[in-house]
């Protein structure tokens, strides 16, 4: 009644171990991609701030009042996001130079 799985298993899952080199490199791309958000919720911040709403309807103010905080606070929290990975690598990478330096130093004795 069942036939058995005539295609072969590829679900080989290879699983990179982690470096100090591995941490920083993605620490610092992350920092970068956290203060490129950073920079572009200034901007976006700055050009809703110089062009005003010209309305009289009070339910269009409040809409597009909502819709603007929602903009930057997403790029804000996008922007807070990728900061806090990169400190959280930056941390993993201190840990690991620290493992492998009491590791080398505990081999010795």
């Amino acid at each position: 009644m069942s036939e058995p799985n005539l295609t072969p298993q590829t679900d080989i899952k290879i699983q990179a171990a982690a470096s100090p080199l591995r941490c920083l490199i993605g620490a610092i791309i992350s920092g970068g991609m956290g203060y490129a958000m950073y920079s572009l919720m200034i901007a976006i911040a700055t050009n809703f701030a110089s062009k005003p709403l010209h309305s009289i309807n009070p339910l269009v103010i409040k809409i597009s009042s909502a819709v603007r905080t929602l903009v930057v606070g997403v790029v804000a929290l996008g922007s807070g996001i990728f900061s806090i990975v990169a400190i959280g690598l930056l941390a993993l990478g201190v840990q690991l130079l620290v493992q492998q330096l009491t590791k080398e130093n505990s081999s010795e004795n």
